[in-house]
């Protein structure tokens, strides 16, 4: 092994065992104390917001420079709105109850025992992530409230603001009782670091990755700790014959175009034959004004003049831009079938009035969220209820769906005797 090799290991191996140190100090922290290292953490993005956006800066105009493309520009990109909403980011996190030490089940044996299961962090979190350099700050909130230590290595086009938001986080977090380590965002540029990163598994108990599906593969593939993920988010939205038109007009428009870079972003939409010849024209239009290039079945293409045919990739394919396949079904069971064969388990939704439809819509299909008449768009830790996420995980062990903090909490045995002995 060479020189430089054996200093990319140890450099791998003393983030873990920092972590790990820091692990076995943060799980004991109060509530209160880590609610108060958030609230700090909040208000220095607030305050230090220019500096944010200044180095926030240096990554898009390299970006440009690279000819990155204007979906991935606006994952990078910072500004007062984006740093407000970490900010409130935070602070939701704060608000919420703490799962650490939370008794879920208790029980008694026969025998007089009582047994319970309490929550307890995992311990140390590796996140590997592209672009969005909020996915720093959402990440340390998450690991900081459920008693993780959390190492961030971010990607290189984004490596300026995560560096600046790192800075800010364990400024803040020195003038509390969390320590040192707890929160690690990595300044090695090289791959190589992952790689070492993925084979800790003495120090680190959980990897998740957050980026395009080949970053998420090359990771499963390579790592001897345990990793949760989604490879992509092919989320569809099925309109069906008892759809209300306007509702599902505005459901649709949101789910593709509000923000299509991300990953519960629609990229496939089902419509009822019974309706599609109302129904697509009009949205077609609406969409093509908004920049939307569609991609339709044959049906589709024989409906509006001027539309890309699909390929059989279509249907597979995360656009994470604005573009969008169309098909054509003779009724809810084909579009069932459609998203069995084609969809990644990520988000699916139902744009109907018929109670019956809704109700097998939501027992049938077994992606990590189910809709009914809302945007796939919700499909977010903090829209549903969670705080911040860390990630969306289509893996379904030892989660599914948006992870918020339970979902970074595991559960020990609690045994409570007065003497008991087995016979």
């Amino acid at each position: 092994m060479s020189s430089h090799n054996q200093s990319i290991r140890e450099e791998a191996i003393l983030l873990g065992k920092q972590a790990k140190a820091a692990s076995r100090q943060l799980a004991p922290l109060s509530a209160e104390e880590k609610n108060r290292a958030l609230r700090l953490i909040a208000d220095q993005f607030e305050a230090r917001s220019d500096y944010l956006i200044e180095e926030n800066q240096k990554d898009l105009d390299a970006a440009k420079q690279a000819g990155i493309s204007g979906a991935l520009l606006d994952r990078i990109a910072l500004d007062p709105r984006r740093i407000s909403e970490m900010a409130k980011g935070l602070r939701d996190v704060a608000a919420l109850p703490d799962p650490v030490g939370e008794i879920v089940k208790m029980w008694r044996r026969p025998n007089g025992l009582q047994v319970g299961r309490m929550r307890i962090p995992l311990g140390v979190i590796a996140m590997i992530y592209e672009a969005r350099p909020n996915v720093t700050a959402d990440a340390a909130a998450l690991c900081l409230k459920s008693g993780n230590a959390v190492i961030l290595r971010g990607g290189s086009e984004a490596y300026c603001s995560n560096q600046a938001i790192g800075a800010v986080l364990n400024s803040a977090c020195a003038q509390t009782r969390v320590p040192t380590h707890a929160v690690q965002v990595v300044q090695n540029k090289e791959h190589s670091l992952v790689q070492e990163l993925l084979q800790q598994e003495d120090t680190i108990d959980l990897v998740i990755p957050r980026g395009g599906e080949e970053l998420i593969r090359a990771v499963t593939t390579n790592s001897r700790v345990p990793v949760i993920k989604h490879y992509k988010g092919v989320c569809h939205v099925y309109v069906d014959s008892d759809a209300s038109l306007d509702m599902a007009e505005r459901i649709c428009m949101n789910a593709k175009v509000q923000r299509p870079s991300v990953c519960n972003a629609m990229e496939t939409l089902l419509v009822h034959e019974a309706i599609a010849a109302v129904f697509l024209p009009p949205l077609i239009a609406k969409y093509r004004a908004a920049g939307v290039e569609i991609r339709g079945c044959e049906k589709t293409c024989a409906l509006v003049s001027g539309i890309k045919p699909a390929s059989e990739a279509d249907w597979t394919t995360e656009y994470l831009d604005l573009i969008l396949s169309v098909r054509i079904v003779k009724d809810m069971d084909e579009a069932i079938d459609h998203i069995e064969r084609y969809g990644s388990e990520h988000t699916e939704t139902i744009v109907t009035n018929n109670y019956q439809k809704s109700k097998a819509f939501i027992d049938r299909v077994n992606s990590s969220a189910v809709m009914v008449n809302a945007s796939t768009r919700f499909n977010d830790g903090g829209e549903l209820g969670l705080g911040a996420e860390i990630g969306i995980s289509t893996s379904k062990i030892h989660a599914f769906g948006p992870m918020g903090l339970e979902e970074l909490t595991t559960t020990k045995f609690v045994v409570l005797g007065d003497g008991q002995i087995r016979e």
